[in-house]
């Protein structure tokens, strides 16, 4: 006998309508009810399994509102499925406000497996680790994105970009890191799903025309060395307006090195 909870967290398709578990449409026709982002997105998924559970709208825009309506409802005994348009809910999809009160409340909750966009593309994409750093979607003015990408340059960085802004992203990682290898997936799960893995140079060049499709895309680890870790920090520190003196302590005390050795660096 499968134990009933309150409140599912139900993946969905990423894209191919086929990619859905038997037990998440089990628990999506027997629950009370389906909040969803968009009805008409989540609709077309219902109709194709013929599944009539009454649907109400939980986005981003309305997070706050809908968090008392909710609870209200699993309180009065109701049984409720949170989907998002595709992929899992939580993963760079609304649901941490909701999730949140649900534990305050000791609402029971529990996870389906099911599609994930990033556990998808990794599985396509060979790695000499299984680490990686994965960001959400990249910040949009080009000094957010050389940030980000300095901060995690050193582990294989995962994240997600709309299909009109991955060449010029790509781009401003590219005067970072000139030659970094990185991978690039687009419609994954649907009929023109591709993954292209090269040196920057090569797939700016591959995706230089029109791009479709949702992207998840990484870049792989530079091959780090201490000087260059230290050298990163030195300009993290002084951008944050620390002294050279300052800057020897702090770093010598980090890494283990004689002061000597930093200032070596610094100037």
């Amino acid at each position: 006998m499968t134990r009933k909870f309150q409140f599912y967290i139900v993946p969905t398709p990423i894209g191919n309508i086929k990619d859905i578990t038997f037990r998440a449409v089990d628990i999506l026709k027997e629950v009370d009810l389906i909040a969803c982002e968009d009805s008409r997105v989540t609709q077309k998924l219902l109709n194709h399994y013929d599944i009539k559970t009454k649907t109400i709208s939980y986005h981003k825009y309305n997070e706050r509102e809908r968090v008392n309506l909710i609870l209200s409802e699993l309180k009065n005994g109701k049984r409720i499925a949170l989907v998002s348009d595709a992929g899992t809910p939580l993963i760079c999809d609304p649901g941490s406000i909701l999730l949140e009160e649900l534990k305050k409340n000791n609402i029971t909750v529990t996870s389906l497996t099911g599609s994930c966009a990033v556990s998808t593309f990794l599985s396509q994409v060979p790695r000499d680790t299984e680490e990686y750093t994965f960001i959400g979607f990249l910040p949009k003015t080009d000094k957010q994105i050389q940030d980000i990408y300095s901060k995690h340059k050193y582990s294989n960085m995962v994240f997600y970009d709309s299909p009109n802004r991955i060449v010029k992203s790509l781009k401003i990682i590219q005067q970072i890191s000139p030659d970094i290898k990185v991978a690039v997936g687009r419609e994954l799960t649907k009929l023109f799903e591709e993954i292209v893995i090269d040196n920057i140079n090569k797939v700016i060049e591959y995706f230089s025309d029109e791009v479709k499709g949702e992207i998840v895309a990484m870049t792989f680890a530079v091959k780090s060395d201490e000087l260059s870790e230290i050298k990163d920090k030195i300009e993290t520190l002084k951008s944050k307006g620390f002294k050279s003196k300052e800057i020897a302590e702090i770093l010598s005390s980090l890494y283990n090195l004689n002061k000597n050795e930093i200032k070596s660096v610094l100037y």
